[in-house]
């Protein structure tokens, strides 16, 4: 995956530069320590122009997960939005992952940062996991304790947890790893959101010891407006496997969903799934030329 070349520009501190020429601090708290705050959106091609599906909760989610491990934040996010459909023209993109990341300064104390730096980056990017029912397996890699780390803020280095499971379900010969949380119940897969249907229901783990996405919160709008009953509770290995049919959900893979868990393959055709009725209002809700901000 080549995610710039020569003449790709990204948002830095308040200029477009190029990729290939950006400078990295090499005593960056962020480079050493995993210091740092970034979040992702997509924005789709639609018949006015590139729209960014729900762009300012995204940066208010930025700024809360900076707040959250105390690094500064000096942005509007207003200006940021727009900085980023500019970053979209000045690189002639009409649908693209965007990725804003707060890096902190020079500091190689264990201490909060007092200054930060920001960039944004865009690359054309298709769904994360693919278009393809997926093989997802449980992890023996689990999420990090909620009373020990901010489990609710993407925070770089947190993404290491995230690594190792995907790389444990990849060698195992799967496409994705569900975890545990440090309870013993599903929490989430290592970058997205889990839901599973059972007799017409709904279910998803709870927030409390999960990351609860932004497409986490559309799936339940959309479920709301087509009148599916959402469940939130603590899910089971056991409630996974004996689930009629499940899904993933978050903006790098949208929505997606599981062909089997370990060696348990759902038996309903996901097509016929709630889960695919979800998926296809998704898609069209993306697309849509209203507000994109608003909750439905």
């Amino acid at each position: 995956m080549k995610y710039y070349d020569k003449n790709t520009l990204i948002y830095l501190d308040g200029a477009f530069v190029k990729a290939s020429e950006a400078a990295l601090n090499p005593f960056a708290q962020s480079l050493h320590y995993g210091y740092a705050v970034f979040d992702g959106l997509r924005a789709y091609n639609t018949h006015n122009g590139p729209r960014i599906f729900k762009a300012d909760k995204h940066f208010d989610r930025l700024k809360k997960s900076c707040e959250a491990v105390g690094i500064p934040y000096q942005w509007s996010n207003r200006e940021l939005i727009d900085k980023c459909y500019e970053l979209l023209a000045v690189n002639n993109l009409r649908e693209a992952y965007i990725r804003p990341l707060v890096l902190t300064g020079t500091n190689m104390h264990l201490t909060s940062s007092t200054e930060a730096n920001l960039m944004i980056a865009a690359w054309e990017w298709g769904p994360y996991l693919g278009q393809n029912l997926l093989r997802v397996c449980i992890s023996d890699i689990k999420r990090p304790n909620p009373k020990s780390f901010k489990t609710d803020s993407k925070i770089s280095g947190q993404y290491v947890n995230s690594i190792l499971a995907t790389t444990e379900a990849i060698n195992r010969g799967f496409d994705e790893a569900l975890m545990l949380d440090h309870e013993g119940f599903v929490a989430q897969a290592s970058s997205e959101n889990i839901f599973i249907e059972k007799d017409f229901k709904i279910y998803t783990p709870p927030a409390k010891n999960i990351f609860p996405g932004i497409t986490r919160q559309t799936v339940k709008n959309i479920c709301k407006k087509l009148n599916f009953e959402v469940i939130e509770k603590q899910l089971t290995v056991e409630d996974i496997y004996t689930a009629d049919s499940a899904f993933l959900c978050g903006t790098a893979a949208e929505i997606i969903g599981i062909k089997q868990v370990d060696d348990v393959i759902y038996q309903e055709e996901w097509e016929h799934s709630i889960g695919a009725s979800i998926q296809r209002r998704y898609k069209n809700l993306v697309l849509e030329n209203e507000n994109y901000e608003v909750i439905i």
